[in-house]
């Protein structure tokens, strides 16, 4: 078992040290107890420093070039001064939870840079392939002096609402072959965006990118505004040659300008903070739930039962329930991290 030293770790994300930050991050997504315990009390000693990044989320569908646009977004922001961190949340598979991260190999220009932090996460597959512990992560790079902190999806899907629940700006990228992305694309999923680019727009493609441009448009058209009186646009871009990469990141900041003046910005992060509340509470409930002695023993009878036909799965769950709350008292709380997840047979 490693021991850390936690003074060190966190005068070490307070100097911007990238070892001091990997190991906190490397805590807060582990499930061992005392791991948790100790990222919690990085946590409440580093709050005080966390808040002042612009968070960005990016999504696709895949092969859309989110890794292309992300090094070369990451290293236009770089270049006028601002220290960049990117989270790429990696899926796990649902076999072996192993994931791929490989992402700094997909970053090579973008990871060399000293002002620069990578860090590939996986999803130890939570609801919507968002790990857990990515808004500690946003904290935690915050306060090691990260300007800038994005978070990079793992396509369109559940994924999406979770992430645009964690950040102040959600930029989608798009593909030229406008008909047959949004047919894969669910309403709900546009209505997130921020800002739609429809990436590839280069090598004879041009053409092809503005119509699907328009047809981006007028799909938005038919949705309900993000936000009273603000249009989400949909523009053109390369990331392979670097065009249209500078504009994005000045879309960017003109928004969050707009968003502070009116107040909205203060008011998108503490309905985040009331959702992020709401979600750890029920992470909570639920691990006590798989985790009590009780209810691992009726699970087996009421799944029993379930099998032979002598009940309901409704019936099932409300005597698990019921089992659990006359049990919970007396058993220990577990921690938000725990693991939440009870495997059927």
């Amino acid at each position: 078992m490693r021991a850390y030293d936690e003074q060190a770790l966190v005068s070490g994300i307070r100097s911007g040290n990238r070892r001091a930050l990997a190991r906190a991050i490397t805590l807060a997504e582990s499930t061992r107890a005392a791991d948790m315990e100790l990222a919690q009390r990085l946590l409440q000693q580093l709050m005080p420093y966390t808040g002042s990044s612009v968070r960005l989320g990016i999504t696709g569908v895949p092969g859309v070039g989110k890794s292309t646009f992300i090094e070369a977004f990451g290293l236009n922001v770089a270049a006028q001064g601002k220290r960049v961190a990117v989270l790429a949340v990696d899926p796990s598979s649902p076999y072996t939870g192993g994931s791929i991260l490989g992402d700094k190999t997909r970053m090579t220009e973008l990871s060399r840079l000293e002002e620069v932090f990578i860090r590939p996460s996986p999803t130890g597959g939570t609801l919507g392939g968002v790990s857990r512990k990515t808004r500690e992560s946003i904290l935690l790079c915050e306060a090691a002096g990260y300007d800038v902190v994005i978070v990079e999806t793992v396509g369109v899907g559940q994924s999406e609402y979770e992430v645009a629940s964690m950040v102040d700006f959600f930029l989608m990228l798009m593909l030229p072959n406008a008909g047959d992305s949004l047919q894969g694309i669910k309403r709900g999923i546009m209505e997130l965006a921020d800002l739609i680019l429809v990436n590839k727009a280069d090598a004879g493609f041009e053409k092809r990118a503005d119509a699907a441009r328009r047809e981006y448009l007028n799909a938005l058209h038919l949705l309900r505004p993000k936000y009273p009186g603000y249009t989400t646009e949909v523009k053109l871009c390369s990331a392979l040659y670097n065009n249209g990469v500078a504009d994005a990141w000045e879309h960017v900041l003109a928004y969050l300008e707009r968003m502070r003046a009116d107040g909205h910005f203060a008011r998108n992060r503490n309905r985040q903070l009331i959702h992020w509340t709401r979600r750890l509470t029920e992470e909570l409930l639920l691990a006590r739930l798989w985790e009590s002695p009780a209810v691992k023993k009726s699970w087996d009878e009421e799944t029993g039962r379930i099998r032979s036909g002598h009940t309901t799965p409704v019936l099932a769950g409300q005597a698990l329930i019921e089992v659990f709350r006359q049990n919970s008292s007396a058993e220990q709380p577990l921690s938000p991290q725990a693991n939440t997840t009870k495997a059927a047979d």
